[in-house]
């Protein structure tokens, strides 16, 4: 039995309506088309938001990364590309969108959009933690060093009377870990704990539009020195209007605060109203005691989680886990934490074999025993590696060290590497750095 057109109409319709990937469709001139309940939950807009409007005036909160856009503007499909920015409601989402141009013989008629979200992803692999779902409270921090108590204790305190607080740390030490944690000590607590992005735009306008609800919130103002002067001005000027009773405010900066004021990178009323209490978080190079608790914790949660025979570190490892320098304090532990847990089966302990080889090269570098790249080619008790998987892993931790000396600026890496901007990116995404 076939079915007749107005049959068919109803089965595409509830197939898009149904469907677990976002689809957005758009003619030549911007106007939607096409707009399903997936994409509705992703963006946050509702068919009256779209009806009878181009994207143009739509994704102005998405400025010129849209893909949809692009391809609309191009005429060129694009595949596979990942996006992260803020939904109408001041959400951070991440999704891998799927762009086609539409012709109707060699005259382009609209674009169509297909979005994977995977904002919940990105937030079990890059987030801290968080991936397990439960309030990052003190006591879930695993730190026993002494400067670390200290820390707490003085975020404990801030906590109690409600005042500003300025973190200062190195990228990867746990700021954003102890402002959750502080948000978790509040009396009364508040309602919400809200990271605003410095590197993020029109994060004062998300700002404002949580200001315009009945809520109290515990706002994070992360590296408030990547903010513009004039931006902070404006920041300064918002924030000293707030009810000091109903919001809890904690900024960060990625170092000396005088040493930023002095360079014009940070602005000093700003500073002043952050200073109430300054708290400076340690790198982990200086609290190596710090490493063994966390390694523990990471694993004990991995065997709750996936029901895993692993007990932790073989001794070897853990002594080199100590011997190193960390320059990417505990997110690049927690990394490559995640990495070898990926390669988990049966094992009981992590052993030397089982770490990454980018890993194994940078301990080589940092005892000054890389004359040749021996460890490469030549594994003892093991067999040579693929030809791919070792090309691989050296273009993996080339391109790593080339952004690490440019601090992660992709044009100047790819100049420096005599490449284009574009194939520098496209590499990255392929070895998923």
């Amino acid at each position: 039995m076939s079915l007749n057109s107005k049959q068919l109409l109803k089965l595409y319709e509830f197939a898009v309506e149904h469907v677990s990937v976002g689809i957005h469709a758009v003619d030549t001139e911007g106007r939607t088309i096409l707009y399903n309940k997936k994409m509705k939950e992703i963006e946050g807009f509702d068919v009256e938001d779209i009806t009878d409007r181009s994207i143009l005036e739509l994704f102005a909160f998405r400025s010129h990364d849209s893909t949809l856009l692009r391809v609309l503007k191009t005429g060129i499909k694009e595949i596979n590309v990942k996006q992260t920015y803020f939904n109408k409601y001041g959400h951070e989402i991440t999704t891998i969108n799927d762009t086609y141009p539409i012709y109707e013989g060699e005259k382009l008629i609209g674009a169509i959009e297909f979005a994977r979200d995977i904002t919940s992803l990105e937030k079990l692999i890059y987030q801290p933690l968080r991936r397990y779902g439960e309030p990052l409270t003190f006591d879930v921090i695993t730190a026993i060093s002494e400067p670390m108590q200290i820390v707490k204790e003085n975020a404990k305190k801030a906590a109690r009377a409600r005042i500003p607080v300025l973190l200062i740390g190195e990228s990867g030490t746990g700021k954003d870990l102890i402002a959750e944690g502080i948000h978790h000590e509040l009396q009364p607590k508040n309602d919400e704990f809200v990271t605003l992005f410095s590197r993020r735009p029109n994060q004062l306008e998300r700002l404002k539009t949580y200001l315009k609800q009945d809520k109290s919130y515990t706002f994070f103002f992360e590296r408030i020195e990547f903010y513009s002067l004039s931006t902070q001005k404006e920041l300064h000027k918002l924030l000293t209007s707030l009810p000091p009773e109903k919001h809890m405010v904690i900024g960060s900066v990625g170092g000396d605060p005088i040493d930023l004021i002095g360079n014009h990178q940070l602005l000093k009323d700003l500073y002043y109203y952050f200073a109430s209490m300054s708290i400076s978080i340690p790198a982990l190079r200086t609290r190596k005691e710090d490493i063994k608790p966390f390694v523990n914790d990471y694993f004990s949660r991995h065997r709750e989680r996936f029901n895993s025979n692993i007990q932790g570190l073989s001794n070897d490892v853990m002594e080199l886990f100590l011997e190193y320098d960390w320059p990417g304090n505990l997110k690049e532990l927690e990394l490559l934490l995640d990495e070898i847990a990926s390669m988990i089966t049966n094992e009981k302990y992590v052993t030397y074999e089982m770490l990454p080889l980018h890993f194994r090269f940078k301990l080589q570098q940092q005892n000054e025993k890389m004359r040749k790249p021996d460890f490469f080619l030549l594994q003892q008790n093991r067999e040579l590696l693929p030809l791919n998987e070792y090309l691989k892993e050296v273009e993996k931790y080339y391109l790593q060290h080339a952004l690490e000396m440019n601090e992660g600026n992709i044009t100047k890496t790819a100049q420096a590497l005599g490449m284009t901007r574009q194939n520098l990116q496209y590499r990255l995404r392929k070895l998923n750095i």
